[in-house]
């Protein structure tokens, strides 16, 4: 039993089972969960699919802070029981049934979602679902493995069933720093001036009242896996850190910014190159979300901090993290999402960010979200809080997808998540563009010699100097023709004539 880690005494008297914690929620509650790619509760949302199996129907709009993986988005989205789903995911199925309508979805910035709920724009808390570690003497709540946007979940509330986990180890209480700013009008700075700044409490402050129930759980998160970065990702993290490097050495960029980078096989090699460069050293990360190479960093003395809303790492990694978290716990920080991805914070800090798009297209466009313009992959995540708030903002991709069948260098992108003026620099596996001191048409040139594959480099300068030549203008383009490397995939299943 796990009774030893809530220290609040009344509240165990509220430690019940799955099904009658669960009889809190029923059709229309606006359902709220801890979680941001961890530290998500597993048993209520497992006991919700087993009460429709059982025939019941209901639909319940679920807010999360962002992914939750199969455990939670997976199997209620393969239930029929979701109604909405707020913010980011990134689960096959929820995907599927979003892209075909079955499931309501709005994509947000994740940084702008906590004063949405204060404010009643996403309806009532009907019922916040908690994944903690521990409560403490007064009954405030200790998270797991990320923060997230549980601390507005949980102030704004009208019930709170909490899942004690007991994966997780005691020693994990202090990694946390939460803090939720003041809203507008009376909105103060947010006090952060390096990434390793504290400036809140190891808690989430929650009033045990409206605790319905306690469970205890043995659930572990489902691990991340993180392949060897591929040659792609490898020269293209090569490019970013050279360019910094370079920027640096020239003094048009001070050293020690600290670094955001995004999830996934391009942003482990960003943080692998750091590993292999004596050049950087004493890094800072200030990100949303820290994984593997983190560890990595730390263990060759190489951060000062590392400061993410959640930690996203693999079985190994994990068990590693646990071992040896007395020595992890002095570098690492975890805060509210509103505090991760601060727009105020990242330009404050001048944190140099690194993101991955979809598709770029030859004036700057990104498009980080949507396949052909219609069908949504994830979601914008955190990306646009700190591609546009960022000292130098990247945006990398492979040049081609799906074995060369698709550029991602395009015309015009299907789909605009990050706009010219958000992005700074733009990089493949076949080269580097700064747009910030060109024109939109020298930003098409050097694209697509320099970031277009050769494949599709003569298709991109063929239509740009058609469009030069029959329309002109600052950006030109042939509207007739813009989306035909789309319409070509579509039809024919590549985008090569």
């Amino acid at each position: 039993m796990l009774s030893h880690r809530i220290r609040y005494a009344p509240l165990k008297e509220k430690i019940t089972d799955p099904a009658q914690a669960a009889a809190h929620i029923g059709d229309g509650t606006n359902l709220f969960i801890s979680g941001f790619t961890a530290g998500y509760p597993k048993l209520i949302p497992r006991e919700l699919v087993k009460r429709a199996k059982a025939g019941e129907k209901f639909k319940v709009n679920f807010y999360a802070g962002a992914s939750t993986g199969d455990q939670v988005d997976g199997i209620m989205a393969e239930a029929g029981i979701v109604n909405w789903r707020r913010p980011y995911m990134s689960d096959r199925t929820m995907r599927e049934l979003i892209n075909r309508e079955e499931i309501l979805f709005k994509d947000d910035h994740l940084s702008s979602l906590p004063p949405l709920v204060r404010s009643g724009d996403w309806g009532k808390v009907d019922v916040a679902v908690v994944e903690v570690l521990a409560v403490t003497e007064k009954g405030h709540l200790i998270p797991t493995m990320s923060v997230g946007n549980t601390p507005t979940y949980v102030q704004q509330a009208d019930k709170i069933i909490l899942e004690m986990n007991d994966v997780e180890p005691p020693e994990l209480e202090g990694i946390h720093d939460i803090f939720i700013p003041e809203d507008p009008p009376y909105r103060m700075p947010i006090p952060i001036y390096r990434a390793s700044d504290r400036i809140g409490k190891p808690y989430i402050e929650c009033n045990p009242d409206k605790v319905v129930a306690v469970l205890f759980s043995q659930e572990e998160d489902t691990c991340a896996s993180f392949n060897e970065p591929d040659e792609v990702s490898l020269l293209i993290a090569e490019q970013v850190l050279d360019f910094v490097q370079h920027e640096i050495k020239m003094g048009r960029l001070p050293a020690g910014l600290p670094w955001q980078s995004g999830v996934g096989d391009v942003a482990n090699a960003v943080l692998g190159g750091f590993m292999e460069d004596d050049f950087f050293h004493d890094l800072s990360l200030y990100s949303e979300v820290l994984q593997d190479a983190v560890l990595d960093l730390i263990d060759m003395g190489k951060v000062r901090a590392a400061s993410g809303s959640a930690m996203t790492l693999s079985t190994k990694a994990r068990q590693r993290f646990f071992k040896e978290l007395y020595r992890y716990k002095e570098k690492v920080i975890l805060r509210p999402t509103e505090i991760s991805n601060s727009p105020e914070v990242v330009r404050r800090l001048g944190v140099l960010a690194v993101n991955t798009a979809l598709e770029i297209d030859i004036y700057g466009q990104v498009n980080s979200t949507h396949v052909c313009g219609s069908h949504l992959m994830n979601g914008i995540g955190g990306s646009g809080d700190f591609e546009r708030n960022g000292a130098v903002s990247f945006m990398v991709s492979p040049s081609i997808a799906k074995g060369g069948a698709i550029s991602c260098i395009v015309p015009m992108v299907s789909h605009v998540d990050h706009s010219e003026h958000s992005v700074d620099i733009i990089v493949t596996e076949q080269g580097l563009v700064d747009t910030r001191n060109l024109t939109p048409r020298q930003v098409a040139e050097g694209v697509i010699r320099k970031c277009a594959h050769p494949e599709y480099r003569d298709l991109l300068w063929d239509y740009y100097q058609r469009a030069l030549k029959k329309r002109g203008g600052h950006e030109p383009h042939l509207l007739d023709e813009v989306f035909k490397f789309h319409a070509r995939f579509l039809e024919k299943g590549g985008m090569r004539l």
